[in-house]
């Protein structure tokens, strides 16, 4: 590789001098000569150089002893016996299903614990499979049954895969295995069903529960007044609230809370202000739940300054506000404003109050960094900063990824170095992103600087790390450095070569790709449909289809299947030569393959069939789009009306026009006058149109076009026979 062993070889001297002294562990399969230097004795224990270039060290393997970490019982008889959720499936499928599952049990095969059975429960594609397995863990383990997050697990599953209906079928194969529809299975199905919209169905059960031998109780009313307020019946909700005493239960802070829900929910923050104080007559004072609702219900109903005062009105009654609260509070400031406003508005709060909890701020900036105020945010963190605030590492990464978008670059490196300085975390990824823009923005000093920071923190320290870093290189076009890593690295995979190989063909040095891809081959690594479609896609843009169709062949013969990016690179480029029928022979390939064509496909052999004269072939294959499934993007839209217009179909061009119009596409202006239709051409609309009425109407009528829109100060081209006329 002439481009690339020249680079490896300029590796720091360091790295040289290393490789001499220490044996590689790891070489590649052909024994040929690298057209890469490779450093094979390097270790991944990586140090920085004072120019930003990884250098590694020597790793004593020996010497680190890897602790005896306690194991309990349980714990290795779980991962002696994994479960095998397919062979659960089958038995709960079963129509001796319960006592195929206690064989089970009793042979060992089955351990419980509370995450077992979540995990046996969310692993059930089958709704009535998971309501099964807690049918009979309710009855051989109602201790373990009654765990909450296994509660949680069935309801969730109940909601995603259901719904289950509670059938006279279903009823009677429960009794059959000697169980019962329990209120704590009823409770998981009603609270399915609300959530799945069927209040109705919720209402209809719930009258019958009797016949299951299930008395009305508090926590019963509560789960269906809690369906019927998530599937937004507010009404049949408020019945079954009067209907409770009736059934002589006792109405709880649950209840109430859940009614306030609703109502708040709906903005209508009055009636819940009235179901507040019924509830403190009744003894039950609000609580943080309920005081979080209404904040909520404040915020929908865009009575901010109510919110702030029932803020206020917790403080006074010791009531603490949990980080739901701040939360809905902040989210709720920027939900009801302009996101400026909101800034300055929680900005004045934030100031006048001390002692606020991290969450209050980590909540503000998420929400300044959603709006894209990078600014702002900026702003924001100077004044947390002076309050002790340090972020955690899931927020700094959002603000810097804001903070490099949009700020200036100097701003956003002190924001980083800040971050350094109080110890946050900043993920790898984010951390490279800043040293990118800073390779892109010509601060290569201070890129490197935070290269070297990076695996002086042994951020780099896998395959995965090298190949971000590689990737960082190559988007700044810098392939000496991308080239010089790959070097080093004494472990690759397919993303390395992959990284450098689509780089080197956007920056069109083909050779140097090709003897890339060779010395992959030559590691052991099998190159995929990504590393394929980068050579392809290349060799069209520069002409040689000849070899891209070899480089196709050579993909299928490796067993690696090709993409519609292969077969799209490929048809545009026979089509832009005009070679229609290879086209279409690639098309039918494709279509074997069951891929299906997008738009790129389909632009391409219209806009060539256009050329060619072929139009009512093209007409047919446009039209024909959306029945084979794909719907025409702007730009297709758009290149077809052109085509039609330079060929001076104008009234079939402005029905296509009207049709995606009408469809709220947004598309150029069409050069025609029709009745009520009035439209504005731009210049490029005028100068096709003047083309066409040059080749298909008359030269006098295009020459007024030109007049018409030169008056109006439209820049249109000038021609020499235009030059000439006007002249004259």
């Amino acid at each position: 590789m002439r481009k690339l062993s020249s680079l490896a070889s300029r590796v720091a001297p360091e790295i040289q001098n290393l490789a001499e002294t220490i044996k590689s562990s790891k070489k590649p399969k052909i024994p040929r000569d690298s057209k890469l230097k490779r450093h094979e004795n390097i270790g991944q224990n990586s140090k920085p150089s004072s120019t930003g270039k990884l250098e590694f060290k020597d790793s004593n393997f020996g010497s680190i002893s890897i602790p005896n970490t306690h194991i309990s019982a349980g714990e290795q008889r779980l991962n002696a016996k994994p479960i095998d959720h397919h062979h659960l499936a089958e038995i709960l499928s079963s129509k001796d299903w319960y006592l195929l599952l206690n064989h089970e049990f009793n042979a060992q095969r089955v351990n419980l614990n509370s995450q077992i059975v979540v995990s046996i429960l969310q692993n059930q594609e089958n709704a009535l499979c998971a309501l099964r397995f807690y049918v009979w863990l309710s009855s051989f383990s109602a201790s373990v049954a009654n765990n909450q997050s296994i509660r949680s697990a069935l309801s969730n599953g109940l909601y995603r895969k259901g719904p289950v209906l509670l059938s006279a079928e279903l009823i009677q194969d429960i009794r059959n295995s000697g169980c019962r529809v329990n209120e704590d299975l009823l409770c998981a199905l009603i609270g399915s069903w609300g959530r799945l919209g069927l209040a109705n169905y919720c209402s209809e059960v719930f009258e019958q529960v009797s016949y299951l031998g299930i008395v009305p109780s508090t926590r019963l009313y509560n789960a269906v007044i809690d369906g019927l307020v998530k599937s937004n019946s507010l009404d049949l909700a408020y019945l079954k609230f009067q209907q409770m005493e009736v059934d002589n239960c006792i109405r709880d802070r649950f209840t109430y809370n859940i009614l306030i829900h609703g109502v708040c929910k709906a903005g209508v923050v009055d009636e819940a202000l009235r179901l507040v104080k019924q509830m403190e007559g009744l003894g039950y004072s609000p609580n943080v739940f309920t005081y979080t609702i209404l904040l909520d219900g404040y915020f929908n109903s865009k009575r901010i300054d109510e919110a702030f005062r029932l803020l206020e009105r917790m403080k006074a009654r010791n009531v603490k506000p949990n980080d739901a609260t701040y939360r809905s509070l902040i989210n709720g400031v920027f939900r009801s404003v302009p996101p400026l406003e909101a800034f300055e508005l929680l900005s004045r709060w934030v100031n006048k109050e001390p002692n606020l909890p991290r969450v209050v701020y980590d909540s503000i900036v998420y929400c300044l960094c959603n709006n894209s105020l990078s600014k702002h945010t900026a702003a924001f963190f100077r004044t947390a900063d002076e309050k002790g605030y340090v972020p955690d590492s899931s927020i700094s990464n959002i603000a810097m990824t804001c903070l490099i978008k949009g700020l200036d670059l100097e701003e956003t490196c002190r924001i980083f170095e800040n971050f350094v300085k109080r110890g946050v975390k900043v993920d790898l990824s984010t951390c490279l992103a800043l040293v990118e823009v800073l390779f892109k923005s010509s601060r290569e000093g201070k890129g490197n600087q935070y290269l070297t920071w990076i695996v002086q923190e042994g951020l780099v320290t896998n395959v995965f790390a090298y190949n971000m870093v590689i990737d960082c290189f190559c988007k700044a076009k810098m392939m000496d450095r991308a080239i010089e890593t790959l070097g080093v690295m004494s472990k690759r995979d397919v993303f390395t070569f992959s990284s450098i190989i689509d780089v080197l063909c956007h920056v069109n040095q083909i050779t140097d790709a090709f003897d890339c891809f060779l010395e992959m081959v030559e590691w052991g690594i099998t190159p995929n449909a990504i590393t394929y479609n980068s050579l392809i896609r290349s060799l069209c843009i520069s002409g040689d289809i000849f070899k891209a169709m070899k480089l196709l062949k050579k993909m299928q013969i490796d067993g690696i299947r090709p993409d519609i990016y292969t077969f799209n690179a490929l048809i545009q480029n026979y089509c832009k030569i005009n070679k229609i029928d290879k086209a279409q022979r690639l098309l039918v390939s494709m279509l074997s393959l069951n891929l299906h064509p997008d738009n790129f496909t389909y632009i391409a052999f219209i806009n060539a069939l256009c050329e060619s004269g072929r139009f009512v072939e093209a007409k047919d294959l446009f039209t024909s789009m959306e029945a084979n499934g794909c719907r025409p993007d702007a730009y297709t839209c758009n290149s077809f009306i052109d085509a039609l217009v330079k060929s001076g179909r104008f009234e079939e061009a402005q029905d296509v026009w009207l049709k995606y119009k009408e469809k709220g596409m947004k598309l150029k202006p069409m050069p025609v006058n029709s009745g009520a239709l009035c439209l504005y051409p731009d210049a490029y609309t005028c100068n096709s149109f003047m083309d066409a009425s040059v080749e298909s109407i008359g030269f006098q009528e295009a020459q007024d076009v030109l007049l018409k829109f030169k008056e109006k100060g439209m820049a249109l081209k000038l021609t020499p026979v235009w030059c000439g006329t006007l002249a004259g």
